[in-house]
């Protein structure tokens, strides 16, 4: 089922003039009606009242910290919803709706009605073009260039990167044109390039910081993003030379059948073309903004890890977590550093307040040493696990991300972002794209940026521990 929608309404003044966005999701009979899957065309939509784009919740299309979004897609909803007022009439034009989606879910979401445009840097390919249109290109002559980090230093060609490999979500264009480009090398007596899949819940910047980390060797970028992204991650190498595939067209996606609000989408398209809307948006609104961008793997927090990791290991054994989720709670809440204190009091590693440590909810009042310390955290995590998430309808992946969630922000801030999530029409008992979004809308970005940051952490120590053990079968292998 596609992820339900949160609803981020672009209004247009009733009075003639420029168009405003502001946000109206409580409005219920919209939201109703909104989440009905609908398939139709522009006159159709007008009746309806709301043009919906689905897109991608992530830093550069769209976030927000209660009532205020920020990214790309808001922008450009902003300048479409003026096209429209122009094109239609301010009283009579539809009202575009954002609707953010896992990225896999794009194109099913707009096939199966539950949105009327797909717009999330979209590559036009032949597949996709199999079962949805394009509109005209916003940012035409893209490559896709191989991105490298410190763990693929030496790779300069393609024949490189055979003993390195690329790692790349399956939905991706990435994915589609690495398939036709070992075709080709194959043909010509070269061995193909070895392609591993990646979790879809990772977007292009999550990926890059486990290459800048050197977590990940190789990966593929659009050449416009890996020229932003290159401003961020200093570990990071850009091959111009090195393209699967160029000339690509990035454009909004419509459902086949569509004449009416294709012929819109087009005019609209070419007067946001690249080097205009973009252009200016990106590269001057949001790329100063990169403070949220951390190093999992400096050198510092590597040492303070292979120091904690058995303690991590026996408490989350202890009280049946998946130690790695663990490892990655402990370096998002203090970077494994024993000496740090919060200014609300929270002490250690686990930033774990006495008094909560003290409860007879965890009964250890001492938390000053580090093994104490992690004992208690994870003591506590399992007691918010088993009292307010324990429901069989909340698999296990979310019961923990929602008790990480109640760590930071409270069981309370918690089941009020489930009822938030619930009313706006998403899964309460799912986390990410549904009650994550809710806590945006309920409390505030903070607890949500804590989860997701832990788990992209995870992700970060899982793929550590897999090439310690491939390092080790090597190892194995060359005394044998």
């Amino acid at each position: 089922m596609l992820l339900p929608l949160l609803l981020i309404i672009s209004m247009a003044a009733l009075a003639p003039g420029p168009a405003q966005v502001t946000t109206v999701a409580e409005t219920d009979e919209i939201l109703d009606h909104v989440s009905d899957p609908w398939t139709g065309d522009l006159d159709g939509m007008s009746k309806r009242g709301f043009i919906r784009i689905l897109t991608v919740h992530n830093p550069l299309f769209f976030t927000f910290d209660g009532v205020e979004q920020r990214g790309l897609a808001p922008d450009i909803a902003q300048e479409f919803q003026k096209h429209l007022d122009e094109q239609i009439g301010s009283l009579l034009s539809p009202t575009v709706v954002l609707i953010p989606v896992a990225r896999d879910e794009l194109l099913p979401g707009l096939i199966a009605g539950r949105g009327d445009i797909a717009a999330g840097n979209l590559t036009i390919t032949p597949e996709r073009s199999k079962i949805v249109d394009f509109a005209a290109p916003a940012y035409p002559n893209i490559d896709e260039l191989v991105i490298t980090g410190p763990a693929a230093a030496e790779v300069s060609s393609f024949d490189d990167l055979v003993a390195k490999g690329l790692h790349l979500r399956r939905s991706s264009s990435y994915f589609e044109h690495m398939k036709s480009f070992n075709d080709a090398r194959e043909k010509a007596g070269k061995k193909a390039i070895p392609v591993e899949t990646v979790d879809e819940y990772l977007e292009d910047h999550d990926l890059l910081d486990l290459v800048n980390a050197s977590l990940l060797p190789a990966i593929v970028v659009d050449s416009h993003k890996a020229k932003f992204w290159a401003q961020v991650f200093p570990n990071i190498k850009v091959h111009q030379d090195l393209s699967i595939h160029s000339g690509n067209q990035v454009a909004w996606a419509l459902r086949k059948n569509s004449p009416q609000l294709m012929e819109t989408a087009n005019a609209f398209a070419r007067n946001t073309r690249k080097g205009t809307l973009l252009g200016n948006i990106i590269l001057k609104r949001y790329m100063a903004d990169a403070g949220w961008m951390n190093n999992a793997l400096a050198s510092e927090d590597r040492k303070r890890y292979e120091d904690t990791v058995g303690l991590i290991k026996r408490y989350a054994a202890e009280y049946d977590f998946d130690w790695l989720m663990i490892a990655a709670q402990a370096y998002q809440e203090s970077r494994f550093d024993q000496s740090k204190t919060s200014s609300a009091g929270a002490l250690g590693i686990m930033q774990l307040l006495p008094s909560t440590a003290a409860d007879a909810a965890v009964g250890i009042p001492d938390i000053s040493a580090a093994e104490d310390n992690i004992h208690a955290g994870v003591k506590y995590l399992r007691w918010l696990r088993d009292t307010y998430f324990s429901e069989d309808d909340i698999d296990p992946l979310d019961r923990i991300l929602f008790s990480f969630a109640a760590y930071n922000a409270g069981p309370g801030n918690t089941a009020k972002a489930r009822r938030r999530a619930a009313q706006l029409g998403f899964d309460p008992n799912r986390w990410f794209g549904h009650v994550e979004i809710g806590m945006y809308r309920a409390v505030s970005g903070e607890p949500a940026s804590y989860v997701r940051k832990i788990y992209k952490y995870y992700v970060t120590y899982r793929r550590l521990e897999q090439m310690r053990e491939e390092r080790a079968e090597a190892l194995k292998d060359h005394r044998k």
